[in-house]
């Protein structure tokens, strides 16, 4: 079974820091703890009022991240802006919006099917690889792949939200979503409340997993066992 890669998104981090002003924990250094402890990659999701990951820490995370960068958000034309400038390696559209607490819902793809299909144009033609965050839904995968995008981010809360009750019913939509997505030649990356208790049976059941990017549940872990420990922890889980 092939590695699935492990991106840690450190807005907690910031967000942590930004309670108490200053610098405090500082970001760049936990991305670049993070990465020497084995993480394969960083994700950052700056929302337009700042509250966590600012557009400055993304420009400086781009100068110091040597494993793969992948800034997530709305692509409003300050992010658009930001993403062009930065040139990560992957950028993640999420449809949330600006007063959202967190990610709540995939696109509609095939509503939004122009609007998309404009700015992935864009970022690919900067190099940049792209991938829209999606439900598990058949439909909506179809139609992310017609806006030419790279891959596709599963959004796993209703996985996480029914794993400890029903673990079979919450994989299955999953499972058909990657298959097709496999079909399509779409790659498959995924995210939202993934955890170390149940991100072994996703990796499992979700064939052809390119990439998980977990943040809340693995900084929260990491208060109590230490971001080393979590860290190798979900690397040999996804293994």
């Amino acid at each position: 079974m092939k590695m699935t890669k492990l991106s840690v998104n450190i807005n907690k981090i910031a967000t942590l820091r930004n309670a108490r002003g200053g610098d405090y924990p500082n970001v760049i250094q936990f991305a670049i703890d993070a990465e020497r402890y084995g993480a394969e990659g960083i994700t950052v999701h700056p929302r337009p009022d700042e509250r966590h990951i600012k557009y400055d820490d993304t420009r400086a995370l781009k100068e110091v991240v040597s494993t793969e960068f992948n800034i997530e958000g709305n692509p409003i034309p300050k992010f658009i802006d930001l993403v062009l400038e930065v040139k990560p390696h992957q950028v993640t559209l999420v449809p949330d919006a600006e007063n959202a607490i967190t990610s709540n819902a995939g696109w509609d793809t095939i509503k939004n099917k122009s609007f998309l299909s404009e700015v992935i144009n864009e970022f690919k033609a900067n190099g940049i690889r792209t991938s829209i965050f999606v439900d598990p839904v058949l439909n909506q995968i179809e139609g992310a792949k017609l806006t030419g995008t790279n891959r596709i981010e599963l959004y796993t809360e209703s996985y996480a939200s029914l794993y400890k009750t029903n673990r079979v019913n919450a994989i299955s939509s999953f499972t058909a979503s990657a298959k097709l997505a496999n079909e399509l030649d779409l790659g498959i990356n995924a995210g939202h409340d993934l955890s170390l208790e149940n991100i072994a049976f996703f990796k499992a059941n979700v064939p052809g997993l390119k990439e998980v990017s977990i943040g809340h549940a693995l900084i929260t872990e990491s208060i109590y066992m230490g971001a080393e420990h979590v860290i190798k922890q979900y690397l040999e889980k996804l293994r």
